[in-house]
């Protein structure tokens, strides 16, 4: 390429970061990295009615979770800022300006009143809605903004009324449009911000942004921007404009099909590395068949070319299978470190704080294979952390036993086990199931009642490991316990 490679994310802080944004995000970063450009982040702040407080932070919060980093922005500076685009009405108005006296724009005094009856009229009429043009050539640039009427005026952009606009899409390729389609839109609002359509194009040039990549929802209103960009005399972007996320239904994602905030899947247990390899197979695909790939692979292979113009299906349970195979690769210390900062920034709340010691590194060996998402694991080991487990007398007595069977099996296991000096999990799995011979009674008696005596699970991390790791003090208490239940239940 000739031109340097420059994208942009540009988040409305309107609300948590919603998976089509990041996913979004995520090709705009690959891409960037893949030819070495330069990502920057713009906060498009205009809509002052819908912005919600600590929604930027949220979505920078999000970006680095993902270890998705940027170049340019808000937190870190860069030749092009500010990155906040309500500090530069400045350069907005002067180009504003700029069209006024070019004849492209013009003032609009038309009430908020006499709008809502325009589209009612027009809706009745079954006629596209739009703005009549009303005040197309009363409203000229020397009369002012007070004085046509009390209402304070909005600037509009002249569309053209004939003729096609041509977009061309890295994706959808060739699009023509007529410009009898469109009406004059809002480029600036009567509280002095700019919308949507016009700094979003002020910005791109101003930056340098070489490819706008976004969802395609803006595609109907980018001949719009092209149009602003011609008015202008300025080269657009590269417009790349990305498949919809579809639910299983085939309908768009929405919070009706479950959970849409990238933080809620953090706060659930999942994993970045899953995260990032799932949403990026969310319309595009090396070869159709892999689906697992490190981060540096999705860097050194994202292209455009491979991006479908079709929606993707947001499968939530290839993402779980996908989050356990990432979980399951890690080393058994980078596990138990995850499980820490996780419980750290999530507390559990029915257990003691965990404190970091060699011992989550052990339990997590145990649990490992089981789990989809982080969160899995706090109901498997939370025993570890309790003075005692916590269950009902009934749940000790085994199928095909009696009250008096399972307290011969504890006291016998007390007994058994007292005697065993080096207290391994290979040591008491060969003491127990000697005594379950000794005993008569099967093997999936004997431990079914061990493991909720000292777990207080039907179904537990692997037994005899779970008791070393718990120790022979602490195993031997539990017993007790269990038998004194049995004996008030009794």
């Amino acid at each position: 390429m000739n031109n340097p490679v420059r994208l942009r994310l540009a988040p409305s802080p309107t609300g948590e970061p919603h998976v089509g944004n990041i996913r979004t995000a995520i090709f705009n970063w690959l891409y960037a990295r893949h030819h070495k450009g330069a990502l920057v982040i713009r906060v498009e702040d205009t809509d002052q009615g819908r912005k919600v407080q600590g929604s930027t932070e949220q979505m920078l919060d999000a970006l680095n979770w993902l270890g998705i980093d940027w170049d340019e922005g808000p937190d870190v500076g860069g030749i092009f800022g500010p990155y906040f685009q309500s500090q530069r009405l400045e350069l907005y108005n002067s180009i504003a300006d700029q069209l006024l006296d070019s004849g492209r724009a013009y003032y609009c005094y038309c009430s908020s009143e006499r709008l809502t009856l325009l589209r009612q009229e027009q809706s009745a009429k079954k006629e596209n809605p739009g703005y009549d043009g009303r005040c197309r050539y009363i409203a000229k640039r020397d009369v002012g903004r007070d004085k046509l009427s009390d209402v304070k005026p909005v600037i509009r952009f002249r569309m053209l009324e004939e003729g096609n606009t041509v977009v061309d899409d890295v994706i959808r390729g060739r699009v023509v449009t007529e410009n009898n389609l469109f009406d004059d839109y809002i480029m600036i609002k009567s509280d002095g911000f700019p919308t949507y359509h016009m700094a979003s194009v002020v910005d791109d040039h101003y930056m340098q942004i070489s490819h706008v990549m976004r969802g395609e929802e803006w595609l109907p209103s980018t001949p719009r921007h092209v149009q602003l960009y011609q008015a202008l005399g300025w080269i657009p972007p590269k417009f790349v404009h990305l498949p919809i996320i579809l639910a299983r239904d085939k309908s768009k994602l929405s919070k009706r099909h479950g959970v849409t905030s990238i933080l809620e899947y953090k706060a659930k247990g999942y994993v970045p590395q899953a995260m990032v390899n799932f949403l990026t197979l969310l319309g595009w695909s090396l070869d159709g068949s892999t689906e697992l790939f490190s981060v540096n692979e999705l860097v050194d292979n994202f292209s455009l070319d491979r991006i479908s113009k079709s929606g993707a299906i947001f499968d939530a349970e290839k993402l779980n299978w996908m989050n356990g195979h990432y979980i399951r690769s890690m080393d058994e210390e980078e596990l138990g470190r995850l499980l820490l900062r996780y419980w750290d920034e999530f507390p559990i709340t029915d257990i003691p704080k965990v404190e970091p010691s060699t011992l989550i590194t052990d339990i997590s060996s145990l649990i490992q294979e089981r789990l989809k998402i982080l969160s899995d694991a706090a109901p498997l080991i939370k025993f570890f952390f309790c003075d005692e487990a916590k269950y009902e007398a009934s749940e000790l007595i085994q199928k095909g036993m009696d009250v008096d069977g399972t307290k011969l099996i504890l006291s016998s296991s007390l007994s058994a086990l007292e005697e065993v000096t080096e207290f391994t999990s290979d040591s008491i799995e060969a003491s127990l199931r000697g005594l379950s011979a000794k005993l008569d009674v099967k093997v999936g008696q004997l431990l079914g009642t061990l493991r909720v005596a000292t777990t207080g699970l039907k179904v537990s991390p692997p037994l005899f490991q779970s008791m070393e790791i718990s120790g022979k003090k602490r195993i031997i208490k539990d017993i007790q316990l269990a038998m004194n239940r049995l004996s008030v239940k009794n």
